[in-house]
């Protein structure tokens, strides 16, 4: 527990420096670009400190300069840092308005543009949606946990809808991102930090343009077929 609780102290530190700075920087920055790259320092600098190893693959699937709706499973806090620290593009959260709340940490994803949803309030989270269409619209990308929360098992859980109404409202392509190897370095039972090797795998991008409302249920279906098909093949962390 003291290599833990190390890294945790890390965390703490490093969330409090990198977060004040994305505040400062987000009052002069529009876009918000500059507040995501500093994220991502913080979570290369996470993953260095953890001894986290992270192989990437798919980068050749998706073109860096357009809109997507980036859809990945949930199996651990570290899934954050491996997102920002190595999917080497821009993009926004549609994150669950907990971490919103989060000292420092809260006050920099708002800096940064990210859209927070009250997953308790329908009301709400629709509003947040409309607003994640609109950063669509103007050619930001989003980033989604599908699943709502992390995994407790490991397994994948069935996906919420709200990411899906978005997507059929705007029409973007939904990337499919496959996350292997976060779950065994911190489950959500746990609070021991473990080293490990993760894989990420971008898929291809799923057109959306074909799907309406009353449709979303069947784009559910085949997202969450990619990613579950891709993960339970388990050999990417592997090969």
């Amino acid at each position: 527990m003291i290599r833990t609780s190390y890294i945790i102290l890390w965390v703490v530190l490093s969330t409090v420096f990198f977060g004040a700075i994305a505040i400062i920087i987000s009052f002069f920055s529009r876009t918000g670009n500059l507040v995501h790259i500093i994220a991502r320092i913080w979570g290369k600098g996470i993953l260095i400190v953890s001894g986290i190893n992270v192989a990437v693959r798919g980068l050749d699937n998706i073109d860096p300069g357009r809109s997507y709706i980036y859809m990945s499973n949930h199996q651990s806090n570290f899934d954050i840092p491996v997102l920002f620290a190595c999917l080497p593009v821009q993009f926004r959260w549609l994150a669950k308005a907990e971490l919103f709340k989060i000292p420092i940490f809260g006050r920099a994803m708002r800096g940064a543009g990210y859209v927070k949803i009250d997953r308790f309030n329908q009301d709400s989270a629709f509003e947040s949606i409309n607003e994640a269409a609109g950063k669509m619209q103007n050619g930001v990308s989003i980033m989604i946990f599908p699943e709502g929360t992390r995994s407790r098992d490991g397994k994948i859980r069935s996906f919420k809808k709200g990411g899906f109404v978005m997507a059929v409202d705007s029409g973007a392509p939904i990337v499919p991102v496959i996350l292997q190897g976060t779950w065994p370095i911190m489950a959500k039972s746990s609070l021991r930090i473990n080293t490990g090797n993760v894989a990420l795998h971008i898929e291809k991008p799923i057109a959306t343009s074909g799907y309406t409302r009353d449709t979303k249920n069947d784009l559910i279906e085949s997202v969450r077929a990619v990613i579950c098909e891709g993960f339970e093949k388990e050999i990417y962390v592997n090969s």
